[in-house]
Formats: structure tokens, C-alpha cells, sequence
């Protein structure tokens, strides 16, 4: 085995990515090590790179959908073992003491490791994670298909399925990018009566493809008086980031509907306290899961056929991947390999 690995490093806030020879570290008590096969490029890959995390150190290398093999473990460890194939998302691990983590509420532990931001992540050959973090991965899901499910297919997974929402209700998924291209896969799978929304005639067959009912065009049409030709949304997904037509779409929704959002925008949004009241409807966020969360999201992907569109980049091409998504060019998902 070689001493040394390839990483891209970040090495100040806003810094170029960096080529680097670094040594293979070795797996403490409690961790994995992992060759990584694949690693997705997200868009809060941002964080890394601009340095907008709070306390994060660099030198950092970037990267939170990590697919792979198990290549050593750490002392005491029987849960992993060398060969198994596994993955590593956002959640990084939890310290299992806080109040949340004694709920089982691991997502929200107190003392929350972020995968790249408290350690580094997979713009690597290599990488060291907590063995809580590291989920198993289907046997019948290539590592580049299956590493962006470890953080944008657990986030729309997760928190679909935990969103009240029932069979034969209507679904509606507002973005048709990185995270709506899985958010309509899932909707349709799940029994859903799927609506995505996006602007212009040119997303409508791609929508159709993977699995919409019916798809509404914001430039052709008033997206509210569209859902309320259907009764109202049960449900609105919101997925891209952008928390003025998030607002919009509200009085789309169904006496009781939910607007549930994923896409992380930062402005606030303009809703006021009487369209809450009207028609009892409410507003709830969604963050991630844990590894286990993680495991079933592959599963579930596996069993249903729900598929990220992916275009890749070798390890050496990292900062090509990166601007590829976040000039918006990638369809839907960059992926870097290593192999």
C-alpha cells in the first residue's frame, strides 16, 4: 500500500482548489477508513470554499457524498470491515450524550460533526470517518450513483417520507435541479399524484421522464391558480433555493397543506400570519439524516429505480466539477472520481 494519497484542498477562505500529496492518515478508535470511489459536488461544497462555516480550519479538503470501501478500521471497531462497500453524507456523527442524541434525535445532536467542515471529506483517495456516519451500500448501486443519494437523495428522501403526505395526495415539487430531479422521483415512487414546477417549456419532457403527472411552466401560466385547478397541493416540496417562489407558490397549497422546504436560501421569506391562518396551512424545514436514514435512502433507490443524473470529473478536474455546478451547467449532479 503507498504511503501517500491525492487530495484537493481548500487552504484559506476563497482559496483555489489545491492538487496536494498528503499521507494516508490512519483509522483512530471509533473510525473508518475509506478509498473513496466517487464524492458529489454540492452546492454546500460553498461552504468549504468561501470559508462561510463558522470556526472551520484550514487546510480543508471539501466533499460530503462519499462513496467507497471499507480499507481499515480502528481499534475495537466490529460493526465495519475491510471490502465492505459503504458511503459518508453531510451528518458527520454525534457525541450520543447531548439531549438529543439520549431522544435518538441524532440529526440534532448538539455537538454535530459535519462531514468536510469538522473533518476533512472526499475530494480524496482516502478519508477517515466516525463509524457512526458510515452507512452500507447496495450491492446493485454503482459508488457514482449512489454517493450524490448521501446527502441531495437523503435530504429530498428523508424528508418526504417524514412529511405527513399520503399515498393519492397531491405533491407538488418546485425545482427541477439537483435536488428536484430526485424530489420527482421519489414523489411519483412514493404514490404521490406528482406536480413539478419549474420555468420554461424546455424542462417539460425531462419532468415528464422522471415521473411527473402533470408539469407547470411559471412562465406560461400563474402556478397557484394551476394547484388550486387541482384543489390545492397537499403538499409543496420546495427544492430550489429561492425563497421568493417559495412564497409564491403558499396559496397554492390545500386546506391543511404543508410547505416543505430543502432548497437552503438564506433571504428571508414574505409570507404573512393570515395566509397561515387561512386554511390552517404551515411552513416546515428539513435537514439531511443520519447513516441510517442514509441506508434507506439507497435502499429505497435501489428497490424503485430513482436515479440521480450525474456527469463526472477525475479526481485532478475537482475544480472544473465544482464550477460545473455552481454555474448551474451540470445535469444534475457533479461527480468527482478516482478511479
Amino acid at each position: 500500500m503507498p504511503a501517500t494519497m491525492k487530495a484537493v484542498q481548500i487552504s484559506r477562505p476563497s482559496g483555489n482548489f489545491e492538487i496536494v500529496e498528503r499521507p494516508i492518515p490512519e483509522p483512530a478508535r471509533g473510525q473508518v477508513r475509506i478509498k473513496v470511489e466517487a464524492c458529489g459536488v454540492c452546492h454546500s461544497d460553498l461552504l468549504v470554499k468561501e470559508g462561510h462555516w463558522p470556526g472551520i480550519q484550514y487546510p480543508r479538503v471539501p466533499g460530503h457524498e462519499i462513496a467507497g470501501r471499507v480499507d481499515a478500521v480502528g481499534a475495537d471497531l466490529t460493526l465495519w470491515k475491510p471490502g465492505q462497500r459503504v458511503g459518508v453524507g453531510w451528518h458527520g456523527g454525534h457525541c450520543f450524550i447531548c439531549n438529543a442524541c439520549r431522544r435518538g434525535d441524532f440529526i440534532n445532536c448538539e455537538n454535530e460533526k459535519i462531514t468536510a467542515i469538522s473533518f476533512d471529506g472526499g475530494y480524496a483517495e482516502y478519508v477517515i470517518a466516525p463509524a457512526e456516519a458510515v452507512a452500507a451500500i447496495p450491492a446493485n448501486l454503482p459508488a457514482p450513483e449512489a454517493a450524490p443519494l448521501l446527502c441531495a437523495g437523503i435530504t429530498v428522501f428523508n424528508a418526504l417520507r417524514n412529511a405527513g403526505a399520503r399515498a393519492g395526495d397531491t405533491v407538488a415539487v418546485q425545482g427541477i435541479g439537483g435536488l428536484g430531479h430526485l424530489g420527482i422521483q421519489y414523489a411519483r415512487r412514493m404514490g404521490f399524484q406528482t406536480i413539478a414546477i419549474g420555468r420554461g417549456a424546455d424542462k417539460a419532457p425531462l419532468a415528464e421522464k422522471l415521473g411527473a403527472h402533470q408539469y407547470i411552466d411559471t412562465n406560461a401560466s400563474n402556478p397557484v391558480e394551476e394547484l388550486k385547478k387541482l384543489g390545492g397541493a397537499n403538499l409543496i416540496f420546495a427544492t430550489a433555493p429561492d425563497s421568493k417562489s417559495m412564497s409564491a407558490l403558499f396559496d397554492g397549497l390545500a386546506p391543511n397543506g404543508k410547505l416543505l422546504i430543502v432548497g437552503a436560501a438564506f433571504d428571508p421569506l414574505t409570507i404573512s400570519p393570515i395566509q397561515f391562518i387561512n386554511g390552517r396551512r404551515c411552513v416546515q424545514g428539513w435537514a439531511s439524516g443520519t447513516a441510517k436514514d442514509s441506508e434507506e435512502t439507497m435502499q429505497f433507490s435501489a428497490l424503485s429505480g430513482v436515479r440521480p443524473m450525474i456527469e463526472k470529473f477525475p479526481l485532478e478536474k475537482a475544480a472544473e466539477g465544482y464550477d460545473q455546478m455552481l454555474s448551474g451547467r451540470a445535469r444534475f449532479r457533479a461527480i468527482i472520481t478516482t478511479n
